[in-house]
């Protein structure tokens, strides 16, 4: 199919599922992109939509989150729509029993579109096997978070650009908990769409990449280095993109305090290794604490810090999957108002 923006696609979007980078082909992630350009005066303010007025988000999150589950949530109110929330097991009836493809029955029929995560590897998309309308993952255990890959390429994509470069031939180190991080395991797949990179996957040996996943990253052409060293590891490189150790993903927490803070990055380091205009990037949150900060509060004055533009970026995509999803890209404008409703917001690029 080709949308308004003229790029072709070749995912069916409407009334389709968002479950894995594993259903896209570089088309639709082109077109997406295209999708999440058009949305930016919305998301600034600058234009006011009802396209989805009267629709129904269903934000079902069984598992901690604040920047994904109210970025979906912003997202869908940006283009209209109203947003109801679930949150944790305790306030749903999956604590009584009730099967998640019964759930699902049941809140499709309250939603127009679901946003699910899911401490369980596979859980959401068992849950949209029982949903009568499209279901979005918002991460299911260490497995996949699709949308956050999408928002980090485009992210890295917007950077590149700013620096007068592109997706083509660039370099990229992912750096910490390779084998519990699901952010980096969609973002490896979705590489794996475009031209051969250059990837540096620094970790501890106990918490490398998944074999299958470094093995499709070589399939596709891509150059792959795995080592320990961080300072290795970021030299030369394009994109810093760090991660967490995902405490909640280890048998226990006294295990994830073996990794915790091993790969932390201040300004020091950064000046020190780290090229010029080197991107630093991170899916957040970071771990703020003394014994963690992977993330050094120096860098914050760094112009070079991406994070918070990774953010609004979020805020983009996931309003593009909605008008994908949904089948109103065409019709975002025709509801449009031309006086924003509040006084725009300042670009913090």
């Amino acid at each position: 199919m080709r949308g308004k923006s003229g790029v072709p696609s070749t995912l069916q979007f409407t009334g389709s599922h968002i479950l894995s980078i594993d259903q896209f082909e570089r088309a639709d992630i082109e077109r997406i992109f295209a999708v999440a350009n058009a949305m930016e005066p919305y998301a600034m303010r600058q234009k006011r939509t009802r396209v989805l007025e009267g629709a129904i988000l269903g934000n079902m999150f069984f598992e901690s989150s604040t920047r994904t589950r109210v970025s979906f949530g912003s997202a869908f109110n940006l283009l209209g729509g109203e947003v109801r929330e679930t949150t944790g097991f305790g306030s749903s009836a999956l604590v009584k029993g009730e099967s998640l493809t019964d759930t699902a029955r049941v809140l499709s029929g309250y939603s127009d579109v679901i946003c699910m995560r899911h401490p369980e590897p596979g859980s959401v998309a068992e849950f949209a096997a029982g949903s009568r309308v499209p279901v979005i993952n918002g991460g299911d255990g260490h497995n996949e978070h699709p949308t956050q890959a999408l928002l980090d390429l485009y992210t890295i994509k917007r950077e590149l650009e700013s620096r007068g470069r592109s997706l083509q031939n660039f370099s990229i180190a992912m750096i910490g908990d390779l084998k519990y991080g699901r952010t980096v395991h969609s973002l490896a797949r979705l590489l794996c769409l475009f031209e051969p990179v250059t990837i540096e996957l620094v970790s501890p040996e106990e918490l490398r990449m998944p074999g299958e996943i470094v093995e499709k990253l070589r399939q596709a052409g891509h150059r792959v280095h795995e080592t320990s060293e961080l300072t290795e590891g970021i030299r030369q490189v394009d994109i810093v993109y760090s991660t967490r150790i995902q405490e909640e993903r280890f048998p226990s927490a006294q295990e994830a305090d073996l990794y915790r803070g091993r790969f932390r990055i201040n300004q020091a380091i950064y000046t020190e290794n780290c090229q010029p205009n080197t991107v630093i990037m991170h899916p957040l949150p970071r771990d703020s604490r003394a014994e963690a900060n992977e993330l050094d509060a120096d860098l914050d004055d760094n112009p070079n810090l991406a994070i918070f533009r990774q953010t609004d970026n979020g805020i983009l995509v996931r309003m593009a999957l909605f008008a994908l999803v949904l089948d109103v890209v065409d019709q975002v404008d025709q509801h449009a108002s031309p006086t924003p409703w509040y006084s725009s917001r300042k670009s913090i690029r």
